[in-house]
């Protein structure tokens, strides 16, 4: 627990089944970046939790699946003294030491939510696929139409401040929770800015989504319905 008016950045990291990655992924966080560290189990049968556990992280589970689930789970869960939540991927796709870059603004008070954009950054070969990349252009499109904001990219790797996010009324369990988190964003006039990350095929384990031509499919239905859902507020 921090001292008593002490501000915190909490790491959120959503896993399911990530025992194969989960460790090193804890292993190589920037020492003293983040006062604490959350891997949202999200029902895994492998002993993720386990193996996060022996690596320094506090497990939250939630056995009911689904991506925005588990980030629900973990914000629950978050001290009073947290001001500033990171979410980052569990498979070492992203470079956590870029956090940096996405919390500094929200610091300084320049913005409410910083999005780490792999459009814009640099993406390894084979990181991205074609479907991926496909959706997101529909995605960001159909933002940029309804909404008037043009992202570039609806990757998971972001940070926000805690009050802003408590504001947001989240409630998306499955993966339109990224995209629910950028248009809600939008709606309540939050500042808003992408920075380039870098990004990067995951180290070991199964791709549950991107690796998944079918998954992917109904990822991408989830997202539009989401946002369409989300046009009357």
């Amino acid at each position: 627990m921090a001292p008593r008016g002490s501000t915190v950045t909490a790491l959120i990291i959503p896993a399911l089944n990530e025992a194969p990655v989960i460790g090193q992924t804890l292993d190589v966080l920037p020492p003293g970046m983040f006062g604490l560290v959350i891997v949202a189990d999200n029902g895994s049968t492998d002993g993720t939790g386990e193996v996060a556990r022996r690596h320094g992280a506090v497990v939250v589970r939630s056995e009911e699946r689904g991506y925005g689930v588990a980030c629900l789970a973990a914000i629950a869960s978050l001290p009073p003294e947290v001001d500033v939540v990171v979410f980052l991927q569990a498979d070492l796709s992203e470079d956590a030491a870029e956090a940096v870059e996405l919390i500094e603004p929200i610091r300084r008070g320049e913005f409410d939510m910083m999005l780490g954009s792999r459009v814009m950054g640099r993406a390894q070969a084979g990181s991205l696929l074609p479907h991926q990349q496909f959706g997101n252009t529909v995605a960001t499109t159909l933002i940029r139409m309804l909404y008037g904001f043009s992202y570039t990219d609806l990757g998971p790797f972001r940070a926000v401040r805690r009050a802003s996010l408590d504001g947001l009324g989240m409630r998306e369990p499955a993966y339109g929770w990224t995209v629910e988190m950028q248009v809600r964003a939008l709606q309540r006039e939050l500042r808003v800015k992408e920075v380039p990350v870098s990004y990067k095929v995951r180290a070991a384990g199964e791709n549950k989504v991107s690796g998944n031509l079918r998954a992917s499919l109904l990822a991408g239905y989830r997202i539009i319905v989401t946002i369409l859902r989300l046009l009357g507020g």
